[in-house]
């Protein structure tokens, strides 16, 4: 953060009076709620710190270590004594107090954006530190922090900061958070669309190498015509032969070669008839693995435009839910699975897919699909409960997402899954039902 920012910023934050609140929303940015409503964070990642606004910033989870304690018991509803920049450094100090019966607590509150060494260290008046948001010893830095350590001062900068004024220092805050949204938008989809496509590379590389249905073709008749060969010349036949010279039955000389020596001519017929058995066996599933991983190379396809397409972290988010650590339990390949705020999203990435999300949905679930079309179907487990507007709206967003790439408006039909009446395989029936407005331009 520049020193010329954090100056004007200063002289901004000088018309609050109060703290109102104060704790951390992630592991390195500090909400502080000032008098007047006002909000603004304090993101403490070292070399990246900044002060930002917006206008929500959720909670990612209730910290409780002791640097939070000491800061919500010394700085929650406190006044604002003075404001100033250290040495005039990048270093911004609030000295505060809270009235109690007893007697006036003062406490200092520094916030130091000092590059590789940023911190929050909270002292007490007589700048002995009472924690910090990372502790430092003396291997580290001349400037030990250590809880019930006088904190030394910071030696002043050896140079003259240049001046970047600001039209609006308000805006500037807004901005800030702006961009770090959009870097952190930028990097989450480059980390997760590298992810998804050397996933789709692997399912590529598998589809391009499956066996090729008209050689196996050929290998089926061709065993099965050497095996009938074999046995028609059974008494022509020494054991222990790995290739065998023979005539075909227009009296083209044949070379038949055996994948193994096998002690008998029956046994050569027979390895001849099961080579024919097995060749038959891939050609009949050929077609089922070929339709499966196509649908997976799709479904990964629509994925990666997904995460490319989304506008906010929120959204990849939804799409990359945290893994829990449960009992094993056998997940079908063929569905995704997504949780918007608790809720359970399941879709059929294929028709396998789509014939299992129907099968194992509950009466009262919520099933969705685009309106007079192909899709893939979507269910949001409901658990009895009345689903909110916004959760059908997010799960008709997915159905259209993991359907296709086109940027147009969709119409969604949803209704309870009991509604749904199943003619054959995915292909279903349904009379009562609702339409929700899907704009993906």
């Amino acid at each position: 953060m520049k020193l010329s920012h954090l100056k004007q910023i200063t002289t901004y934050l000088i018309q609050f009076k109060k703290i109102s609140a104060i704790y951390r929303v992630s592991d390195t940015i500090v909400k502080v709620a000032f008098d007047k409503d006002e909000e603004l964070y304090f993101e403490m990642q070292r070399s990246n710190s900044k002060i930002f606004r917006c206008n929500s910033y959720a909670r990612s989870k209730v910290y409780n270590a002791p640097f939070d304690v000491i800061l919500s018991k010394r700085f929650n509803r406190s006044s604002i004594l003075n404001l100033e920049l250290l040495n005039d450094d990048k270093i911004l100090r609030f000295r505060t107090s809270i009235a109690s019966a007893y007697k006036e607590e003062i406490t200092f509150l520094q916030f130091e954006f000092t590059g590789k060494y940023t911190n929050i260290i909270i002292l007490d008046e007589n700048e002995v530190v009472l924690e910090a948001l990372r502790h430092v010893d003396l291997f580290s830095s001349f400037r030990e922090v250590k809880v019930g350590q006088k904190l030394l001062s910071v030696l002043p900068a050896p140079f003259v900061a240049k001046e970047y004024p600001l039209e609006n220092v308000e805006k500037f805050l807004y901005e800030e958070y702006d961009k770090e949204l959009k870097s952190r938008l930028d990097s989450l989809k480059k980390q997760k669309t590298l992810f998804l496509n050397k996933k789709l590379k692997k399912l590529k590389k598998l589809y391009e190498h499956l066996e090729d249905e008209s050689k196996l073709q050929e290998e089926v008749q061709k065993c099965q015509h050497y095996g009938n060969i074999v046995l028609s010349n059974i008494h022509n036949i020494k054991n222990y032969q790995k290739t065998l010279s023979l005539n075909d039955y227009d009296g083209t000389p044949l070379n038949i070669e055996l994948h193994k020596e096998l002690s008998t001519p029956s046994l050569m017929a027979a390895s001849l008839f099961s080579r024919s058995k097995k060749a038959k066996q891939k050609v009949k599933h050929l077609h089922i693995e070929k339709e499966s991983l196509g649908s997976k190379i799709v479904h990964i396809e629509l994925f990666i435009h997904s995460v490319n397409d989304a506008k906010d972290v929120a959204k990849i988010q939804l799409l990359f839910p945290p893994k829990v650590q449960a009992k094993k339990i056998k997940t079908d390949e063929s569905v995704e699975v997504f949780w918007i705020e608790g809720y359970k999203i399941q879709l059929g990435k294929n028709e396998r897919g789509n014939i299992e999300v129907l099968k194992n949905a509950r009466a009262r679930d919520i099933w969705l699909h685009l309106k007079d079309q192909p899709s893939t179907h979507v269910i949001i487990t409901t658990d009895k409960q009345n689903i909110p507007m916004k959760i059908i709206e997010g799960a008709a967003r997915l159905c259209v997402d993991f359907t296709t790439i086109q940027k147009d408006r969709f119409l969604v039909d949803y209704t309870p899954r009991r509604e749904v009446t199943i003619q054959s395989g995915a292909n279903v029936l349904y009379n009562k039902y609702k339409t929700i407005e899907i704009d993906m331009r």
